[in-house]
C-alpha cells in the first residue's frame, strides 16, 4: 500500500516536472523567436523564413551541442547555425 502510494506519488511529481519543462521549453522558443522576428524586421536576418520556425530550427540544432566531442565541435555548430539565420546568397 505504502510503496503504491509513493510510486503514484512520483508519477504525480514527474508529470508536474514534465509540465514545467514544457512551460519552459516554450518560454524560450517564444522569446528566440521574438529577437529572431526583431532583428528580421530590422533587415540583420533572413526574413524569408517565419521566426518561429527559425527559432525551433535553432533550439534543435543547438539541443545537438550536448552529444558532440568537443569544444571546438559546439563553437562550428554554432557558427553553421549563425550562418543559417543571415540573408540567402542572391
Amino acid at each position: 500500500m505504502i510503496k503504491t502510494k509513493l510510486i503514484q506519488q512520483d508519477d504525480r511529481d514527474g508529470l508536474h516536472r514534465d509540465e514545467q519543462v514544457a512551460r519552459a521549453r516554450q518560454q524560450v522558443r517564444n522569446l528566440i523567436g521574438d529577437l529572431l522576428m526583431e532583428c528580421a524586421e530590422a533587415g540583420d536576418l533572413r526574413a524569408d523564413i517565419a521566426p518561429d520556425e527559425l527559432a525551433s530550427y535553432c533550439l534543435h540544432a543547438l539541443t545537438a551541442a550536448r552529444g558532440l566531442p568537443s569544444k571546438a565541435a559546439v563553437r562550428r555548430l554554432v557558427a553553421v547555425t549563425l550562418a543559417g539565420l543571415r540573408h540567402p546568397a542572391p
